[in-house]
This record gives C-alpha cells, structure tokens and sequence, in this order.
C-alpha cells in the first residue's frame, strides 16, 4: 500500500475534528452505548488535494459497538478510567476493534460520568441553598414575632442565650463539615451517599453503630509486609455503612480535639507526671462516643505531648500513608494495611482525607498477645498550620464480631512550629481484655506504657530524628570510619531500617506467625517458628529458624543497653563471634543520644584459618524501650552499599535485643519505686538459616543447636551484667 504525502494532513484534520466536537453531542451519549468513527472512514476520507472542489455533504458513517463490546469496556472503566497505549491495544485485540475506537470511547465516557457528577452536583448544591434560604425566612420571623418572657415587648436577639447560641453555630458547622465529606466520598467511591441533612429524623443517629453486613472482600490497597494474611475475615465496609463511619469520624475528631486541649478535671495529674482520665468526667463530656465499654475489657487512657524536628505536612504524610506508618512505627505496628480509601482529601492534601485501616500492635516480646484493630482514620486541619489525626474502631460494623479491644477516639493534634519542628500531642484511649499477658509483664502493660501516648511520641519523636538524619546530605562529624559519600551513608541507613523492620516483624507475638515452646516452665522458655525463604532477594534461600526468649533481669534497662551496644563487650556474649577482636569499621550517628546509631563491625576471627566476618548493627533508646538489633552481611555486597548502591538485594537475617522497663517510668526517665523494681525486660532473638533448601526437612538436631545457642547467649548476658552490677 503506497501512503501519499496528505497522509499527515489527514492526521492533524482527524486532530483538529477530535478537538472541535461541539460539547452539546457529549450530552447525547447514553449510559449503555457508544458510537466511534470508523478508522477506515477516517483513512479513506478525501484529501483537499484530491477531493472534488465542490463536494456533496457526506453522511457520517458509525459503526455501533455490540452488547458484549460495551459491556466489556464497562467492567475495565471500573477497574482503569484511564488505560495506557498497551491496554487499549490489548482491550481492542480482545473485542475486534481499534485501539482508537476504544481511546474514543473511554474519552466519552469520562466525559459523560464527569457531566452525570456535575448535573447530579448542581442539583444538590440548588436544593440547599433552597432549604437554606427557606430556613433563613423562618429564622427571620420567629425573630420578628418573638416576645420578651419578662416584660411581653419584642425580644432582643442578644437576649438569646450565649448556650442557645453556641450549639446553633455548632450544630451548622458539624452539618456542613459532615455533607462536605460525604461529597468528597461520594465523588473518589464513585456512589452517591447520604448527606447528614437526608437522614432521616426516626433514623438511628447513635454512634454505638450495630453490626452491618460484609460483601466479599476484593482486594485491599497499602498491602506490606505480613499484611496479606492480616484479619482475613476483614471485609470492605458496604455502602450503607458508609455514612455512618463518615458521621463517627467527623464525632471522634471533635472529641480527640477537645480530649487533646482539656486540662482538669477530665484529666488529672499525678506526682510520677503520669495524666490519669477520669472517667466519671469522660462519660459526662461524651455521653454517646461508640457506646459503653463491653464486659471483659478495661479501659486504658494516655497523654503525652512531645516538640519533634518535622514540618507538620511530613507527618500528616507519615500517618495517612500506611507504610509510612508502618516503617516509622515498625517497633510498634506489626502488620498494617488499609482496607478501603473513602476519602482522598481536597486540595491536594490529606485535609478531610479518610480511610478503613487495620492493623496490629505489639510489644517485642512472644509474652504479651498482640492487639487488632479494624478501624477509621480521619485527618482534618485546624486553621493555618494545625491539623489531627483521629482513629476510632469499627469493631460493631464487623459481622459478629467479638473483639478482644477496641479503639476509642485516639491520635494526635499537629501544631507548626518555626524551623521545621512541629509540637505533637497524642492520645491513646483503649478497652483491652489484656488477661493473656504474662506475670513479668503485667506491670509495664498495667501503667500504659507499653501501648500507651508516651510510647507513640517517643517512637516518633527518636524516628524524626532518625529520619532527619537519613536526609543530611553532609557526613556529619559523627560519623566515623569507611563511609566516604553522603550515597553511601544513605544507603547504610536505609539497609539497616530494613534489618530493624525485619527484626521488630519476627519478635512479637504476632497471629501471622506460630511460636512452639521447646523448653522451660516458665518466662525464660525457648520459643521457636520455622519459615521458609524463597524468591525474596533480601533474605537467603532456605529454612529459616527464629528463636526468642524473654526474662527480668534486676538491673537498670540503661546499663543492659550500653552492654550490649558496646563491640569491646561483645565477645563476652557473642558466640558466633568465637572470641575474636570486634572492630567498628563504620559509625553513623542518628540522634541527640549516642546510643541512636548505626554501625558496621568487623569481627577479626581468633583462628587465623577462618575469614572475618562484618557485621551491621543499628542500636536505638528512648525513654520507653531500646534496641540492638545486627545482622551478618557479605563483604562484597556491604562494598556495593557503601558505594551508593541499591541495598535492597541484600540479604538479611536479623537477631538482636529489646530492652524494656519493668515499670512505669517519670519524665525523668526513672523507674517508678512504687510499681516497678528498677529492672529489665530483656527479649533475645536469634534467626538462623539451617539449610540452604527450602524443600529441606527440618532436623530436630538443627533446632537443639539454635536452642543451646540461645540459652547460652542468656546465661552469658546475666553472668556479665549482674557481674558489673555487683
């Protein structure tokens, strides 16, 4: 086939007619069908050159897609508004048409949904102003015909009360911050949802929600590690449950706010500056919240306000993105996803952004059961500079659900600060059936340290820290040794955030995994889970055998830390590293403490006939818990990471420590005399790969070797501490 030269001018008039089509036609297009120019008309179409001078007005010629055709295209309009070069040729080859006619026929559609939504806006838009204009009228004459309870005259509208006042401005305000999110929803779901002027009065307006029914479940967003088997029962919220989270977000966010702000008597100080809830008051200012606390469970209440190094936009961005949340608060939240997006937010922000999230959370150790949530997250602002993130459960929407806790109105109000600092205030407020946790650590969860407001703030207050340090583009004068380039600092940090997410995943009593006890009657016992390694390049290939034990130790949690942070101590507890000289070949400070820091260690072997070994260990402490966590890493990719390279090919096997109080701590950063001894709560846990197959058979030779290791590991460690302690 010869193409002629006017073949590029029938191009740009194909181009030009696309553009100029009038936009009334698009209101001519119907919800079932739609036409698309034939490609061969569009070809065969005479040229200016060719064509004759004078010719006649030519009938367009449509070809009308068949039944099967558009009802193809409909189900992937719902899946892809917007599909690529390669989808549409694919989608064209599936129902014998031209990737053209189906780019015309998508660009219709898109059209005809955003006419639909703006018809279907307008009309709601017009009806309110009606309602509101015909309730203006009235307010206007109850004035004018209102009279005077004490002398008769014509009443005054100052003389309306200030209570009578206030609860009309709210009321208003918390109507119209509810029908903006409901439109906000209705228009990224893509369904209509009822406002809060369209229910109706005999509807149930109580927020302790009953239960609803689930669809199935289809797929969720945010998916990260240890969340595919997360909650399986776990079902998208159906549509009818959709106004109502939408109405128990908009109530949780006003009392988070108010339970941020309020002093006493609602919250009542104490001498170890630890905030006590009163009840009594709590019930009293939120009469209706998501109903009475259920038998069994006992309620916990926490407030902790804390100034980190973050500009309020990146944390609103770390709280509302649930891997981001995940990473940060890695060492308290085991597996997270996001099960349904309701809201994206206006503006290009996460202001009145809201989804359905669960998640679990845990304390590192296998003695303390970890804690699901099903619930809402809500992020509004507050004026320049201030906004809140509420999360609240939805544990009554859940089709018989018996829930071991629960998640009252809980979160943080944001203030900007100068300098890129931001003022963090966090409340946590739970109902927990927490009879499962073990004797030693019993105190620690009883204060609400261990899931408690100070936990979260000083997680995030050490992770700010951290992360501002991953972003220096500087080697800090903190930094030591074999790190030459601020690419090969970064990826150093970004390794070892992995190793520590890695660490935290595994060490936890977390339902995605099964712990076996192999030995002991009681805390001390040897914990051990097998897991097999495949395909992932950031762990070898194999059988991998994870084993932990926790246990008190009647010495300060400060003094275990430095012993086992510390390379020149650790020949005296490390048995892998059989005595030979630790060097630290690299240092990266990453916090105001010198304990948050990242290393990387080289193990000189004593036996002149076996090689060195390198180690990467990242060691981190707050004022409620601290961290070793090391893993042995090969020479050669270690090279390739201190270069700059790509980290996550790197494969990881982490074993380290968590060491927690035994008590409730003051600000101070002491050890409550009255509730806890002054002790640790030391978790050891080692990972092991024990055959490089992952088909291979586990031996029962294999787990007594990891489980000797480790209570050797633990009789080394309290031979050495309560050594120096005595």
């Amino acid at each position: 086939m010869m193409f002629q030269p006017n073949m590029f001018d029938s191009h740009h008039s194909l181009l030009d007619m696309i553009h100029k089509t009038p936009e009334n036609e698009m209101d001519l297009i119907k919800d079932d069908e739609f036409d698309s120019k034939s490609v061969t008309d569009i070809m065969e179409a005479p040229s200016g050159d060719d064509g004759d001078p004078n010719p006649r007005p030519k009938k367009k010629r449509y070809h009308r897609h068949t039944q099967h055709q558009i009802t193809e295209m409909e189900a992937f309009f719902k899946e892809c508004p917007h599909p690529d070069d390669k989808q549409r040729k694919e989608l064209g080859r599936q129902l014998g048409l031209e990737p053209l006619q189906v780019k015309f026929w998508f660009q219709n559609k898109r059209t005809q949904m955003k006419s639909q939504h703006e018809r279907h806006e307008n009309t709601q838009l017009r009806n309110e102003n009606e309602k509101l204009h015909a309730e203006n009228i009235r307010y206007k004459e109850a004035l004018t015909n209102a009279t005077c309870p004490n002398c008769g005259g014509p009443a005054a509208i100052g003389e309306m009360s200030f209570d009578e006042q206030h609860l009309r401005i709210e009321n208003a305000r918390l109507r119209e911050e509810i029908d903006r999110i409901s439109g906000i929803a209705a228009k990224y779901v893509g369904k209509p949802m009822l406002s809060y002027a369209s229910l109706s009065p005999g509807s149930s307006r109580s927020l302790d929600l009953g239960p609803g029914n689930f669809g199935p479940h289809t797929g969720m967003a945010g998916e990260i590690y240890g969340a595919a088997d997360l909650l399986r029962s776990v079902s998208r919220p159906t549509d009818a449950n959709k106004p109502m989270i939408i109405e128990l977000a908009v109530a949780s966010m006003e009392e988070l706010i108010r339970m941020a702000q309020t002093e006493e008597p609602l919250w009542i100080p104490s001498m170890d500056n630890i905030e006590t809830l009163s009840e009594e008051e709590y019930v009293r200012n939120f009469p209706r919240g998501i109903g009475p606390k259920p038998l069994g469970l006992k309620s916990e209440a926490s407030r902790e306000s804390a100034v980190v190094i973050m500009n309020h936009i990146s944390l609103v961005e770390i709280l509302m993105d649930v891997n981001q949340w995940r990473s940060v608060f890695s060492s308290i939240v085991s597996r997270a996803m996001t099960v349904e997006v309701l809201s994206t937010g206006v503006a290009g922000n996460y202001n009145g952004a809201l989804q359905v999230m669960t998640a679990e959370f845990q304390v590192p150790s296998p003695l303390v059961p970890t804690r699901e949530f099903y619930f809402a997250r809500y992020c509004k602002q507050h004026g320049d500079g201030t906004w809140a993130v509420v999360d609240v459960s939805l544990d009554n929407l859940r089709d018989a659900s018996v829930s071991r806790c629960r998640r009252r109105p809980s979160g943080c109000l944001i203030q900007d600060l100068p300098n890129g600092y931001s003022k963090v205030t966090w409340v946590e407020h739970v109902e927990v059936d927490d009879r499962a946790v073990h004797n030693i650590y019993k105190p620690l969860v009883n204060s609400g340290l261990a899931f408690g407001a100070r936990r979260w703030v000083a997680t995030l207050d050490r992770q700010c820290e951290r992360l501002a340090s991953v972003m220096a583009n500087n080697i800090s004068a903190g930094d030591v040794g074999v790190i030459s380039s601020p690419e090969g600092r970064k990826s150093m940090l970004k390794l070892a955030e992995r190793m520590v997410m890695s660490f935290c995943t595994g060490v936890g009593a977390s339902t995605a995994h099964t712990w076996t006890t192999m030995s002991g009657s009681g805390a001390d016992d040897v914990r051990v889970m097998t897991r097999k390694s495949v395909d992932d390049p950031g762990r070898p290939p194999g059988i991998v055998l994870s084993a932990a034990t926790s246990f008190w130790l009647p010495v300060q949690p400060k003094r275990v830390f430095d012993f086992l942070r510390d390379e020149n101590s650790r020949n005296e507890w490390d048995i892998l590293s059989n005595g030979g000289l630790v060097q630290e070949m690299a240092h990266i400070a990453n916090g105001r403490d010198p304990g948050n820091s990242v290393s990387l260690l080289r193990v000189n072997s004593a036996n002149s006939s076996q090689s060195n070994m390198l180690i990467l260990q990242e060691s981190c402490t707050d004022s409620t818990g601290s961290y070793v966590i090391y893993a042995p890493v090969d020479i050669v990719a270690m090279n390739v990471v201190l270069s700059g390279g790509d980290p996550d090919y790197v494969a990881l096997l982490p074993s380290g420590f968590a060491i927690l109080p035994d008590g409730p701590i003051n600000l101070a950063g002491g050890i409550n005399p009255e509730v806890g001894s002054g002790g640790s709560l030391l978790t050891v846990a080692f990972q092991i790969l024990v055959d490089s197959v992952p088909t291979a058979k586990l031996s029962l030779g294999s787990v007594a070797t990891v489980n000797s290791l480790i209570k050797c590991t633990v009789e080394r460690i309290k031979g050495s501490v309560l050594c120096e302690g005595s």
